[in-house]
């Protein structure tokens, strides 16, 4: 494999060239491709360009079988990779632009998703859902497809005390149109009139933080609503640890990897139908993103139903066993495999 490391800096190419030394690797360290300090900022698109180039000519001089690509950034380096060496083209889609900016979205990243997926061999979709969207959005055959859906790695899950008695309904994401975080809002403000001993607490950044934050203040629930912004893994990990209901309302959700993180530590899930994550966690409790009063209820129900929320967790420790990275990791070796690609 290359030591090709997309989030450049001098002392990575430091690194490279004293390990290197007199290779092809040293000489592609001193190149400086890519700056960390603007790796995401700037023409995006142009660097996709360069990265494609870089990883093409680096890759027609090594000996390999199969080119695996991830999403759209790496589609074109996928492309230009085939056409240089004739190997075969596997596209992992874990996230597509109809999931991020809605199913009339159209432009650049649109037309690659399109043009990279027609060219590829294998599509690997981390859901139904995502494979559906493929078929539906982008007119490709499902019979070019092999769903494996990701898997986690387990923690070790444990539980704080709260400094406040209310109970605790959490919401973890991007706030995005594609996480659903109004909807949380809707949700919350439903429940809070049936019980309004209930915090909902909503981690993470995203262009819809201002929005909700002057929403939840006109609803009058802003001292029960709590937008905490930017929180590393630790303090993300202490949030699951004192919460009671886990919601996730995504409008588009290719998996949904944050309902298994609240699993692993024993919470119960209502989570939305549009989300690869109901797939494998057949236990949750699903609503339709749309449908505000049936995911109130079931956060409702989980909250006051002891009985309830047992089986939901004890079926979701159960869904656990299998959503795991080895298993996930087999399932594309049998795809390889059943496409003679290995």
């Amino acid at each position: 494999s290359a030591d090709l490391n997309p989030y450049y800096s001098e002392r990575s190419a430091n690194h490279q060239q004293g390990s290197q030394a007199g290779s092809e690797g040293g000489a592609f360290a001193k190149s400086n491709p890519f700056d960390i300090d603007s790796l995401y900022g700037g023409d995006v698109i142009n660097k996709v360009m360069q990265y494609a180039d870089i990883t093409s000519n680096m890759a027609s001089k090594m000996d390999f079988d199969v080119i695996h690509a991830h999403d759209w950034m790496t589609m074109l380096s996928g492309i230009k990779i085939k056409q240089k060496t004739g190997k075969p083209l596997v596209m992992h889609i874990h996230s597509l632009e109809v999931d991020r900016s809605g199913t009339d979205s159209r432009g650049f990243v649109y037309d690659l998703e399109k043009k990279g997926m027609e060219y590829a061999d294998l599509l690997v979709p981390v859901s139904n859902f995502t494979a559906d969207n493929i078929n539906q959005y982008y007119g490709i055959s499902k019979n070019k497809m092999s769903v494996v859906h990701n898997g986690s790695r387990p923690v070790e899950a444990f539980k704080s005390r709260r400094r406040y008695k209310e109970k605790t309904v959490l919401f973890v994401g991007r706030l995005t149109r594609q996480k659903g975080p109004e909807k949380f809002l809707d949700i919350a403000a439903k429940v809070l009139e049936k019980n309004p001993d209930v915090r909902f607490v909503m981690a993470g950044v995203g262009d819809y933080f201002k929005s909700v934050l002057e929403k939840s203040s006109y609803q009058s629930i802003g001292n029960r609503f709590h937008l905490t912004g930017f929180l590393n893994m630790q303090k993300l990990n202490y949030l699951f640890s004192v919460s009671d209901v886990y919601c996730m309302p995504s409008v588009s959700e290719p998996f949904g990897l944050s309902a298994v993180e609240a699993a692993h530590f024993g919470i119960p899930c209502v989570i939305s139908k549009q989300s690869g994550v109901a797939e494998v966690l057949s236990g949750a409790l699903k609503f339709d993103y749309w449908d505000i009063n049936k995911a109130a209820d079931s956060i409702l129900s989980l909250l006051n139903d002891k009985v309830l929320r047992k089986k939901v967790v004890s079926d979701a420790s159960k869904n656990l066993e299998s959503i795991t990275w080895d298993h996930s990791a087999s399932k594309i070796i049998k795809a390889y495999s059943e496409h003679q690609f290995i």
